[in-house]
């Protein structure tokens, strides 16, 4: 399992450094048919996240007010980002990828992110970590209220679910 992680961090940290470098179009999908909500949000997320943004398609409902949200596989932040603006000031969102390189350029964002959103405090918390052991990373059972993920599913060598 060590080599599929590895060799997906080294894909996504080191090999691409930009959407250009994708070698599918599978993480291509057109903004149309997104919530005015999200689409008014993108709008106000820097061009490097977006540029580095590997995703296939938008995981985020509209009606998040409040709320905390953990993004698995949240790569340079775009949708930690988007979710930031829509649960508002008094909500929170978790951000958690095993990428540093990813998590740098979302982590050197979140000043000009929250002041963009008008934001007295950053409502967001990037974490480096594993999707498939969340408690590693210090997110508790239980403590949120809604899990999105982008298509990172797809790149865990572990699947099985345990209840």
């Amino acid at each position: 399992m060590n080599n599929i992680k590895d060799d997906v961090k080294e894909y996504y940290g080191r090999v691409l450094n930009g959407t250009k470098d994708l070698k599918t179009k599978a993480c291509c999908c057109s903004t149309d048919s997104l919530p005015e909500e999200v689409k008014d949000a993108l709008n106000l997320i820097d061009d490097e996240i977006i540029s580095h943004y590997y995703g296939c398609g938008s995981p985020i409902p509209p009606l998040l007010d409040g709320l905390t949200v953990l993004d698995l596989g949240c790569g340079s932040g775009r949708d930690v980002y988007v979710v930031s603006k829509l649960v508002g000031e008094n909500g929170h969102v978790i951000g958690i990828d095993m990428t540093q390189e990813q998590l740098d350029i979302a982590k050197r964002y979140e000043e000009s992110q929250k002041e963009r959103f008008g934001y007295e405090k950053s409502n967001v918390d990037f974490r480096q970590g594993y999707i498939e052991d969340l408690a590693s990373a210090g997110i508790a059972d239980a403590s949120v209220d809604i899990v999105i993920s982008n298509c990172v599913i797809n790149l865990s060598p572990y699947k099985q679910l345990t209840i």
